[in-house]
């Protein structure tokens, strides 16, 4: 025969809270009372601002502008002279390295013409808009080349759009000695030392 097994549970007195809630026309007024929270000083007399304040972030400016006026200092940059014998034998090489990376529009619109010069301002005339706009996303890495190749960081490029401009290209070695000899004169001495062929 099978004995079923009874728990027992002890009985406890429960406790039953009342929990009253207002009703629809009465108000229930809470009263509290603030803390009173010493400001904590800093040793210059000053009341220490919370880091989440606005009149921390008013200090932050102010310390930000006061170590700005401390740190500043005048940073001199080169601007050594140069001839246009000398920016446009910086032009070309950067034009080589141009093409030594496969970059043959660029290389082309560079060797487009010879920019001028007039004093630090480098002219470069290309033949329409898109040029243009082509010519501007390598500018300032050209613009930082020069700048350092020559020593001096007063150079701009301008770019200016001329429609009617004829292209000057070099298609025979002879005519690509007589651009390189109006580059560089002293290709012609050497030619002549050396007894070269064009």
């Amino acid at each position: 025969m099978a004995t079923a097994s009874v728990e027992v549970v002890p009985n406890v007195p429960k406790e039953i809270l009342k929990v009253e809630t207002p009703s629809f026309n009465e108000t229930v007024v809470e009263e509290t009372t603030k803390p009173n929270i010493a400001i904590p000083t800093i040793t210059n007399g000053e009341p220490k601002v919370s880091a989440f304040s606005l009149a921390s972030i008013k200090q932050k400016k102010e310390l930000a502008e006061a170590q700005k006026l401390v740190t500043k200092e005048a940073i001199q940059y080169p601007t050594e002279s140069f001839t246009e014998t000398d920016m446009l034998l910086q032009w070309n090489k950067f034009a080589m390295k141009l093409e030594e990376k496969g970059q043959m529009i660029m290389h082309s619109l560079m060797l487009i013409n010879d920019p001028k010069l007039d004093g630090a301002k480098i002219t470069h005339e290309l033949p329409n808009e898109g040029t243009r706009l082509e010519f501007e996303r390598t500018k300032n890495e050209l613009l930082g080349y020069l700048r350092g190749m020559l020593h001096n960081h007063d150079i701009e490029i301008e770019l200016v759009v001329n429609e009617k401009m004829e292209n000057k290209r070099a298609f025979t070695p002879q005519d690509k000695f007589n651009r390189l000899n109006e580059i560089n004169p002293n290709l012609e001495l050497l030619r002549k030392t050396f007894d070269l062929d064009v």
